[in-house]
């Protein structure tokens, strides 16, 4: 089985501003003169750090990381002012014009997933190709699944937990009455709404309970700008229309890519990888029998390094 890659330390950063307001955390590690791959980090609002550098041989490929508008190292933080889709997807062509990169291969999980198929559908000449984990196509139903009804019956302990910030006579809404709480001018009602949200996800991204994982997603400066802006996101249906990704499938049908996706993965059921594969009938789709949503389980991670290594080598 295969393992992550050795760590390595950053070899270039940039401070890349994208708007009057947003300005971006860049970072270049590896090979300069290697593949490019750009890692796009999930949330959205999670940002990036040191581990996602290891899931590429250093030698082959120049490694790409930024922390996407409001998050990480990017500033300002947490901020929803210009912060959606679309944004993204430019500033991704904002980071590839001022890297001098002509096409680069993209590697994304859960939010990362979804944002690398919406940036590939819309430059589709730009990619080539997709290593993506724990599909989120970000539906109204896949929405549902995880903040009303749906994981709520397989860690009813943790949703307790979850529901504890908001008062019962919401509990009909939730994704609108988190979204309030995380908007209001209540400091101590954000910070409280942010990790109870942020927490509840850690809690269900690993089929074994991982505190490393929870610890990650208890930091406060983590929780706040990804239950914030996910609220932000998801209230506004991910900026864009209902079934979006699978009815551009089309646009990507020619470029190489590789899902890879937990059995039971509770955040992001499988039923969005496999529709996803139906889309994109040349995929691979690999299933782990023995994970869920998380990057850092075993299965996952060897799937998602053989899956670099197997481009290195027909890209090279």
């Amino acid at each position: 089985m295969r393992s992550l890659y050795p760590e390595i330390h950053s070899s270039a950063e940039h401070r890349l501003s994208v708007s009057p307001l947003h300005t971006l955390y860049v970072e270049e590690s590896g090979n300069p003169c290697g593949i490019p791959v750009l890692f796009v980090h999930g949330g959205p609002g999670g940002g990036c750090s040191p581990q996602h550098r290891r899931f590429f041989d250093p030698d082959k490929y120049r490694i790409i990381l930024f922390d996407q508008r409001g998050c990480g190292h990017s500033t300002p933080h947490a901020s929803l002012t210009d912060n959606h889709t679309q944004a993204l997807i430019d500033d991704i062509e904002q980071i590839r014009n001022y890297l001098k990169i002509d096409e680069w291969l993209l590697f994304g999980g859960s939010w990362g997933s979804t944002l690398s198929l919406l940036y590939a559908q819309s430059h589709p000449e730009r990619v080539i190709g997709l290593i993506l984990r724990g599909i989120f196509l970000c539906r109204q139903q896949d929405l549902h699944w995880f903040y009303q009804q749906g994981a709520n019956a397989v860690f009813p302990d943790y949703w307790q937990d979850y529901l504890q910030p908001i008062p019962a006579s919401q509990h009909h809404d939730l994704l609108k009455a988190y979204h309030d709480v995380l908007t209001s001018p209540n400091e101590l009602a954000r910070m409280a709404a942010a990790k109870a949200w942020s927490v509840w996800e850690g809690r269900c991204s690993t089929l074994d309970p991982n505190l490393d994982v929870v610890e990650h997603f208890t930091d406060p400066h983590v929780a706040l700008a990804m239950a914030r802006i996910e609220a932000h996101y998801f209230i506004n249906h991910a900026f864009i229309e209902a079934d979006q990704i699978l009815q551009n499938c089309p646009r990507i049908a020619h470029i190489k890519t590789i899902i890879v996706h937990g059995r039971y993965d509770m955040v992001c059921p499988l039923n969005q990888a496999h529709a996803l594969y139906q889309a994109l009938p040349d995929s691979e789709l690999h299933i782990v029998r023995d994970a869920g949503h998380s990057a850092f389980e075993p299965g996952i991670t060897d799937n998602l390094v053989r899956a670099t290594d197997n481009f290195a080598l027909t890209l090279a």
